[in-house]
């Protein structure tokens, strides 16, 4: 892949043409130039007036292959990927059977060979995600594995998540917890307040979340382990996680883009498209996300992508599934919560492979091409033709939205949108 990007304001902070307007020469997939003005023969990009950084990192993105594919397969999910600017996945476990031992790891690794998105499966702490019996996870991390978590379930057993954290620390693994005390939360869908009490529904308290957060700071404590909070939601939780990064715990946590921008005030439609978990909580609880992408307390924005056929969607609001697909909306939701985009460089690109210890790619000359170009200011439809999923279940079809990705380089290939 030879190509020739002109005029893009570089957005790196780990290069030395961090916030400069360039010239970019990729030769075989390498960039061999950046200056001024580059004169060359290659097929020409026009940047202008277009921001270039490195290639965005999903740490939570569910693709339904092995065994779901009729909801996503690793092909669409690439393709879905790279238009949206992301580079990287981290693909969640909990798929039928579940990536519960090396050859569900080493099937995926060898399905996914090639592509232009860099694919990560990770594994599951408790044997099938039941929760019971840890899964052989120093085996999947010899497969590449590089962090165990059940997924959509929460692990409830106490013991077993002290002893995942303990066996992990042996080969330097990373354990994600998935924060919901299930005998709180129950069997409710929406988040408790005011908009359940109207809707009439039960309603999943913030409590649910931060208590399995106060459970798993304290096991992390007890053990020195690593701990990974995906998908935080409220205030308390943010409160939470700022504490224990004071007293030196080593924990990271993530954040939906989707629960930067909406609400649970989303719900008084009865819409199964707003359907989510965590639940959409409060305005003061997107206040306090917001704050904790600035401050430093979150590390990552995930997509969150959950895919489902529309049998699972187009149905009653208590009986449809929870998820939206989320990874060609989530640089256009970042944008419009008001993050700036050195922030949202940092939380969509850096962070999540920092979180994993992958190399983060940087823009100089002699690194590989990992790279997005994307219009900020853009506005643009997002609509079932252009939606490269094969799932359409998101709130934000045929919306109008602002920030738009125009290309996706990696691995010597590229995806224009």
């Amino acid at each position: 892949m030879n190509l020739l990007i002109k005029s893009a304001r570089i957005t790196d902070p780990n290069s030395t043409f961090n916030q400069q307007i360039a010239d970019i020469l990729i030769e075989n997939g390498v960039i061999t130039q950046i200056a001024q003005s580059i004169q060359s023969n290659f097929e020409v990009f026009d940047a202008t007036n277009k921001i270039v950084t490195p290639g965005f990192f999903d740490l939570n993105c569910n693709i339904g292959e092995l065994g779901l594919e009729t909801k996503e397969d690793i092909q669409s999910g690439s393709k879905a990927a790279a238009a949206g600017g992301f580079t990287g996945l981290a693909l969640m476990p909990n798929t039928q059977p579940p990536v519960h031992s090396k050859s569900e790891v080493e099937f995926i690794f060898n399905k996914s060979r090639g592509n232009l998105v860099d694919i990560f499966p990770l594994g599951t702490i408790s044997h099938k995600c039941e929760g019971k019996d840890m899964a052989e996870m120093y085996d999947m991390h010899q497969s590449g594995a590089k962090a165990f978590t059940d997924g959509k379930y929460p692990v409830q057993d106490a013991g077993l998540m002290e002893r995942a954290m303990l066996y992990a620390q042996g080969f330097e693994g990373l354990v994600f917890s998935y924060p919901e005390d299930k005998a709180i939360a129950g069997k409710a869908k929406v988040h408790e307040g005011e908009i359940s009490t109207l809707l009439g529904m039960k309603g999943i308290p913030a409590l649910a979340e931060e208590l399995m957060i106060a459970r798993d700071l304290y096991l992390a404590e007890y053990t020195g382990s690593k701990i990974h909070f995906s998908t935080l939601s409220t205030r308390r939780s943010v409160d939470l996680v700022r504490q224990a990064k004071a007293k030196g715990l080593k924990v990271t946590c993530d954040v939906a883009a989707h629960h930067l921008v909406l609400t649970h005030a989303d719900l008084l439609g009865f819409d199964s498209q707003y359907k989510v978990k965590p639940p959409l909580r409060t305005d003061d609880d997107v206040a306090a996300l917001i704050t904790g992408l600035n401050d430093g307390t979150i590390d990552a924005i995930v997509s969150q992508h959950t895919p489902h056929e529309i049998e699972f969607k187009d149905v009653e609001f208590e009986v449809a599934e929870f998820g939206m697909i989320g990874l060609q909306t989530a640089l256009s939701l970042t944008l419009q919560s008001g993050l700036s985009v050195d922030t949202l460089v940092q939380k969509l690109a850096v962070g999540p492979r920092r979180i994993l210890n992958l190399n983060v790619p940087f823009i100089a000359e002699g690194q590989q091409a990992n790279l997005v170009v994307f219009d900020a200011k853009q506005e643009w439809t997002y609509t079932k033709q252009n939606n490269q999923s094969k799932s359409y279940n998101s709130p934000f079809i045929d919306k109008q939205l602002t920030g738009k990705v125009l290309l996706t380089c990696n691995n010597n290939q590229v995806f224009k949108s």
